[in-house]
């Protein structure tokens, strides 16, 4: 399939839910697909309708399959996907896990994942044929620093990618989605950090750029009025960035998140979009993501910052209310709340 509206380069794990109880002491689980970078696509796809494909490696096994299945039950194309040997065991390369508990009141959300060594992670420049994507007519790119911080060679192929996109005029957007726990022992945020300035040169919006803004684990800590001059920041350091947009969130509980967004471009300055207070939260895994497809659509279909920021923002608060890591909402659901609409019952 050629003409692919948005493509994402990410991992695809398998995310085991436990509902309401805990990890620990569950005896059953739900399981879903989810990834930062392919969370997007899916959305972009399934509440949106754009035509979208996701570059990943999965083992050929029962596990990996399972995967390829709840990909294409979220229609995204699967055409793009490299199929690694199965040696039996999960020596050489395996399937990534991800156990999820979605928190409530005190208790926040808790994510511990099993992804070391994973076919992923093992990816290689010059592996993908990306003139060959990229030249079949992709409109947009997206990968994130979830899948560049995988491994040291993972940040090479987003590196790889990102580039061949900006040959083939496709824009590219990039998410550093700082994760702790896979830059541990590998120079932690600093190393991440300076991986993530280095691969979003490549980008023209940038996603979560409060991540760049020299703050590590407490960037998502800065104040409303310290916002405007940390995306100013940012923007000094990447030049050729359109547009800088991330989420502001305040956390009075797991259940409860006050909701909001902010995004800089150099024809518009600094911009906010609506304002959701007291967003009542069922599991927020992944509503960061829904921003971003949300973001990428209004970008894409419209070129106006101030309506892109409307549907991301719409867009990530509906992802709060199910479960599971890919947002449930559909178009009508996401312009209804843009324009104001409640949570009474419709008939």
């Amino acid at each position: 399939m050629t003409g692919f509206d948005v493509v994402a380069l990410g991992e695809v794990m398998l995310r085991f839910d436990p509902g309401e109880g805990r990890i620990r002491t569950a005896r059953t689980f739900q399981v879903w697909e989810g990834g930062g970078e392919y969370n997007v696509v899916r959305g972009l796809r399934r509440c949106f309708g754009l035509r979208t494909a996701v570059v990943t490696a999965l083992v050929d096994n029962p596990v990996g399959r399972l995967a390829e299945d709840l990909i294409l039950q979220g229609g995204v194309d699967t055409s793009l996907i490299r199929w690694t040997a199965d040696d039996g065991i999960g020596r050489s390369a395996r399937n990534g896990l991800n156990f999820v508990e979605r928190g409530f009141g005190i208790r926040g959300a808790l994510g511990v994942s099993d992804r070391a060594a994973t076919a992923v992670s093992q990816l290689r420049p010059g592996q993908i044929d990306w003139d060959a994507v990229f030249a079949s007519g992709v409109r947009w790119f997206h990968t994130g620093g979830i899948f560049a911080a995988l491994s040291d060679t993972t940040a090479e192929v987003a590196d790889e990618a990102m580039a061949a996109a900006r040959r083939h005029g496709v824009r590219v957007s990039y998410d550093p989605n700082y994760r702790p726990s896979l830059w541990a022992g590998r120079g932690g945020p600093e190393r991440a950090r300076e991986t993530d300035l280095r691969l979003a040169r490549h980008a023209d919006v940038v996603v979560g750029a409060l991540g760049l803004a020299g703050k590590g684990p407490d960037a998502g800590r800065l104040t409303a009025d310290e916002v405007p001059d940390a995306l100013a920041a940012v923007a000094a350091l990447l030049p050729g960035a359109q547009v800088l947009a991330t989420t502001l969130r305040e956390v009075p509980s797991a259940g409860v998140n006050d909701w909001s967004s902010a995004a800089w471009s150099a024809q518009t300055g600094f911009r906010t979009g609506p304002r959701m207070p007291g967003v009542h939260v069922l599991d927020r895994i992944g509503s960061g993501d829904a921003f971003a497809a949300g973001l990428v659509y209004g970008l894409l279909t419209s070129g106006d910052l101030d309506l892109a920021l409307a549907y991301g923002t719409a867009h990530g608060a509906l992802a709060m209310t199910t479960p599971g890591d890919v947002s449930m909402a559909s178009l009508t659901e996401v312009e209804a709340l843009m324009a104001g609409g409640s949570a009474h019952v419709r008939r």
